[in-house]
């Protein structure tokens, strides 16, 4: 005789991660542009895009050498180019705002190099200040809490990088948080901009150079050793360390995960080869980025549901990413708190 089975249970439903409060704290000001708004913009201002760029699809891209990163930056910049006056500005920021919300990010803090901006927008001083009243604007009309992260250029002179902290400092009652140093790390040494992170760290700005993405664990150090860093840009390499994440993990020094970048880039072949586990196991705080969805094709929410598809993140811990990126934001204390609240409503929904 047949033995009757009582059939399985039904899995629970997973969460909607795009409902989960979170803060998006690695997303870099022109890579934050919807494709659409890219093509619109070129027309208005005449400009021809490579089709790697108006295709509408993600751009191929590895930027494992030189030449690589060369094409990315090369694709960055003419993106870039279509932005060109205020009507430019305060649409790529509004839209920016929307698309955070959309995907349940209540802090942003959006990086941005104003010296590419400036010769369009009458100056550096002028460039950053409209940046920062579009955000204050775009902030007021979604919702979604808005700072602003100045960085320098790793490829251009540390004096350079010395002028735009003054400048950072000058404006941080204003909305700028910290001070970053991006572009590729295998280029200079972090310790020639060791005077300008001195002058924004002196000026209460946060420390947060990108580390550990193209360049190895030692670019970690680094950026701990010589620029003070608070928060590590990308900083994923240093799972292939133990010590140092050990380092990482006492001082609770948030790295800005961006594994749908790592994976476009090269860094890593797969989703699954992204050592998010590792870090999280090993009690690194970690801030989950999408870098620059223009060029890679996804947004934040997505960022999670690699962790949980493609890592075996669960709900629980995708929650407590969501706090890790909290914690380690620059949001008041009363924006923070209303954030984790609901990081707790939607566990237990």
């Amino acid at each position: 005789m047949d033995h009757l089975h009582s059939p399985a249970p039904e899995p629970a439903p997973q969460r909607d991660v795009r409902l989960l409060p979170k803060a998006h704290l690695h997303l870099h000001f022109t890579g934050s542009m919807r494709p659409g708004t890219l093509l619109e913009l070129a027309d208005k201002h005449g400009v021809h895009l490579p089709e790697a760029l108006s295709s509408g699809e993600p751009p191929k891209l590895r930027a494992t050498d030189e030449r690589g990163w060369f094409r990315f930056q090369r694709l960055y910049d003419m993106a870039r180019s279509v932005l060109r006056d205020e009507q430019d500005i305060r649409r790529l920021v509004r839209e920016t705002a929307e698309d955070e919300r959309a995907d349940g990010s209540g802090w942003l803090e959006i990086q941005v190099d104003p010296t590419s901006y400036a010769p369009r927008l009458g100056g550096l001083i002028p460039a950053l200040e409209l940046i920062l009243d579009a955000v204050r604007d775009a902030s007021a009309a979604t919702g979604v809490g808005m700072r602003v992260l100045v960085a320098a250029n790793r490829m251009k002179s540390p004096m350079d990088a010395r002028t735009l902290a003054r400048l950072a400092v000058r404006y941080a009652d204003q909305g700028v948080v910290g001070f970053g140093l991006s572009n590729d790390e295998r280029r200079g040494l972090a310790r020639d901009f060791d005077r300008a992170f001195d002058i924004a760290r002196r000026g209460g700005l946060l420390a947060a150079p990108h580390g550990g993405e193209l360049s190895g664990p030692e670019s970690v150090r680094d950026c701990l050793d010589d620029l003070g860093a608070g928060r590590i840009g990308h900083g994923v390499r240093a799972a292939e360390d133990d010590r140092l994440m050990r380092r990482l993990a006492d001082r609770q020094i948030t790295c800005e995960v961006c594994p749908a970048s790592n994976v476009a880039l090269g860094v890593y072949e797969k989703p699954e080869d992204v050592p998010l586990r590792r870090l999280f196991d090993a009690g690194v705080p970690m801030a989950l980025g999408a870098d620059d969805p223009l060029l890679f094709g996804s947004r934040l929410a997505a960022q999670y549901d690699l962790a949980r598809d493609a890592q075996g993140f669960t709900d629980a811990e995708l929650a407590e990413l969501a706090r890790q990126s909290v914690r380690a934001s620059r949001a008041p204390d009363d924006a923070r708190a209303r954030l984790l609240a609901g990081i707790d409503a939607w566990l237990t929904a």
